[in-house]
């Protein structure tokens, strides 16, 4: 952790969200006039999307079925907790893009599947904001809790999980329901090892639980709405928080624990802005007396 440069770190699995919570924090960078710095945990996968196939059909055949994007061997973990500490330390860094599609293919001027040339974050930024798989790793090799300032999960059930990643994969990437589920399964041992401990790292989780049936997410037709939802937020150490005035200030809110809050699946957006400006003020105003 450091506090003349700050790091905040949204963690979360494919389909969980944590683009949506990304926008959620621009939103709040703008209107605070807070210079921040990007990164995705995509750019620190190890391999590009042909290199990624060679590795999953050589562990194939070797009888290896678990092996993806969410395993630590598939990510370049010590390169990115390089990137936490030495912005701790300078405020400095590097990054890249991973090239999704054709459309982050003419952003980047790079093939889709591929990543873009290393290059160094801006200077002068009051803070690192990381979104990704394994924003708060802590292993034998690494400790990523360790170097951020500010955790953040997300943590839809995962049948919603699930059913947001489906839509997506097809929608965006072309995807069939029958690849997305084989990919969901391939996933479901690093899921469980890699992706969930993260969750008891976190300082702040955010899990939206639906109200409509989801018991079969592979044949759902429609991702349940926020009005179709609760959040529970858990706080890791509640100490701080003026509960009262977030339940007053977020109709039909009420505590379910010392330390958790639920919220109509609609005011998400509502509770990040009131729960995260603070913070975000708090931090950036430490880094400059620092």
């Amino acid at each position: 952790m450091s506090k003349k440069h700050p790091i905040i770190s949204v963690t979360g699995s494919s389909g969980a969200g944590t683009t949506t919570v990304k926008k959620t924090f621009d939103e709040i960078f703008r209107r605070e006039n807070v210079t921040a710095v990007s990164i995705e945990g995509d750019a620190f996968h190890r391999y590009d999307r042909m290199a990624m196939k060679a590795e999953l059909d050589a562990r194939k055949a070797s009888g290896e079925e678990t092996f993806s994007h969410f395993s630590y061997e598939a990510n370049e973990l010590d390169k990115l907790q390089e990137v936490f500490r030495t912005y701790g330390e300078t405020g400095q860094g590097s990054t890249r893009h991973y090239v999704h599609d054709e459309e982050e293919a003419e952003r980047y001027g790079a093939a889709p599947g591929t990543f873009t040339d290393w290059e160094p974050f801006r200077k002068n930024s009051d803070l690192l904001f990381y979104e990704g798989l394994h924003g708060a790793v802590v292993n034998d090799t690494v400790d990523l809790a360790a170097l951020a300032d500010l955790k953040i999960g997300v943590v839809p059930v995962i049948n919603l999980e699930w059913i947001q990643k489906i839509h997506r994969d097809k929608a965006n990437r072309g995807y069939t329901t029958e690849a997305v589920t084989d990919t969901i399964l391939r996933r479901m041992h690093a899921y469980v090892h890699c992706i969930c401990p993260q969750f008891s790292e976190t300082d702040i989780n955010f899990q939206r639980v639906p109200v409509v049936d989801t018991s079969n997410p592979f044949i759902a037709r429609w991702i349940p709405t926020p009005d179709e939802s609760l959040v529970v937020i858990r706080f890791k150490n509640p100490r701080g928080f003026d509960f009262p005035y977030l339940t007053s200030m977020i109709h039909d809110s009420w505590m379910t624990r010392a330390n958790s809050l639920v919220i109509p699946g609609g005011k998400m957006d509502l509770a990040m802005q009131l729960i995260f400006t603070p913070i975000i003020r708090r931090l950036v105003h430490e880094s400059k007396r620092a």
